[in-house]
């Protein structure tokens, strides 16, 4: 009986088939299908997200076709096919857990990664010249000061208190405000770099990802902004008929709404058993 991996592989040979294939699959090439795996990747973590099985093993399967076009497209340059990227992965595993696969010791998760980080710099050594090399580029930024920070992270270069991270994020706050002040463009987007920087790690050192937490601020923003809307319609009014404080007062007021059915819900969920 076929499995169904080596039933997706050959569907992808076919579609690249120059004899009967489709057209637009033998169009693409590497470079034409990176904006696919990006879009993909958001796709998946919209499923997870969702909490929908369903969805999210639709989205997954999304994502595997991606690697297997690619594998496809490897193949056909004669490079390598989907079982050697399975072996390399599997023998990749093996040899980053020695602490399962061998008789390494470890202390817990944070010597894992210390473990981790060791192991890549011996297979990368001819290669890589620091830890913060090889971090995506095309990572959002937020996610990618995140990674840089963990890696630094990872071979001791950290602050060890928390209220030390929140004293630099104050510090950096400050130094936003003088550059304001100076009214020198160039050093005001320097110093909101730096202290965008500062509250990504905050968020790490408090184990959140900062990229998650912009998300839901943002969808919270927009949810609520949507109800002021709501409100300005339901009155005959649009939103630029009304003043600032107009609109500051029904923000005010679904914020109240919010927390009290949030505090409801919670109330409601205490009390079943």
């Amino acid at each position: 009986m076929t499995k169904p991996i080596d039933q997706v592989l050959e569907i992808m040979r076919r579609l690249r088939d120059p004899q009967g294939g489709c057209p637009w699959d033998r169009e693409q090439s590497l470079a034409t299908l990176k904006p696919f795996v990006i879009e993909e990747c958001y796709e998946l973590i919209d499923a997870i997200d969702s909490g929908d099985a369903e969805k999210h093993k639709e989205e997954l399967g999304d994502l595997l076709l991606q690697i297997v076009f690619q594998v496809q497209l490897r193949q056909e340059a004669g490079q390598f096919g989907f079982d050697d990227i399975c072996l390399t992965l599997a023998e990749k595993l093996i040899r980053r857990h020695p602490h399962v696969f061998a008789d390494v010791k470890v202390t817990g998760s944070k010597d894992v990664l210390t473990k981790w980080e060791a192991i890549k710099a011996r297979e990368k050594k001819t290669g890589r010249r620091s830890v913060v090399e090889g971090v995506p580029r095309h990572l959002p930024a937020l996610m990618k000061a995140h990674q840089v920070q963990s890696r630094a992270a990872r071979v001791g270069f950290d602050w060890t208190a928390l209220h030390d991270v929140v004293a630099k994020v104050d510090e950096e706050l400050a130094e936003v405000k003088e550059a304001i002040l100076r009214g020198d463009r160039e050093d005001v987007a320097e110093e909101i770099g730096d202290l965008l920087f500062a509250v990504v790690n905050l968020s790490r050192f408090q184990k959140f990802q900062a990229e998650e937490l912009l998300a839901g601020t943002v969808d919270k923003f927009a949810r609520r902004f949507q109800a002021i809307e709501q409100r300005v319609h339901a009155q005959g009014k649009t939103m630029t008929d009304c003043s600032l404080a107009e609109l500051d007062a029904h923000w005010n007021e679904v914020k109240r709404e919010e927390k009290a059915t949030h505090g409801a819900e919670i109330q409601r969920l205490l009390r079943s058993p």
